[in-house]
């Protein structure tokens, strides 16, 4: 398996990818958590402004990764996201195939990310999670994040924080 940037060819792979790792999640009639699916599997939407990395096996993508290390994915055109402080990446829409889950593909995009992090001079790591993603949490914890104070948006919903010094 072979972790690198993506290709501008390997977009629509990627998204496709990350969008169905994310749709297990996806509580019928739920139509924000839809909306995020699309914007997931919009990869070039956010390419100009962020890494995208993908894990790719035998010819195909099989996880990826979006890595904010000098700018921010806005989740829509009136978001203002806190931005990333100086010494700050942070990791979204990481994704593995459920085809392709056990076989250490999310830990090899998480250990790029880390390494293309520090090469960029950041100090620390940090990403967001939901409730729902337990395994995502695990692994997390395994690799060394620690919790941080949540986000909890107006509607109640809730992304757990993590962060990790490099």
């Amino acid at each position: 398996m072979e972790v690198r940037e993506a290709t501008a060819d390997e977009h629509a792979a990627a998204g496709r990818v990350t969008a169905e790792a994310y749709r297990e999640f996806v509580r019928p009639g739920d139509d924000d958590w839809e909306r995020y699916l699309l914007r997931i599997a919009d990869v070039a939407a956010r390419a100009d402004r962020t890494t995208i990395l993908v894990a790719v096996d035998d010819g195909r993508v099989v996880g990826s990764l979006t890595l904010e290390i000098d700018g921010r994915v806005r989740d829509d055109e009136d978001d203002e996201q806190r931005p990333l402080e100086p010494e700050e990446a942070h990791i979204r829409m990481l994704g593995v195939d459920p085809a392709a889950r056990a076989r250490g593909v999310a830990r090899a995009l998480m250990a790029e990310s880390e390494a293309r992090a520090r090469a960029a001079g950041k100090t620390f790591m940090t990403l967001n999670t939901t409730p729902r993603m337990k395994a995502a949490q695990s692994m997390y914890e395994r690799l060394g994040y620690e919790r941080t104070p949540d986000i909890v948006f107006p509607d109640g919903f809730v992304l757990l924080g993590y962060s990790k010094q490099l």
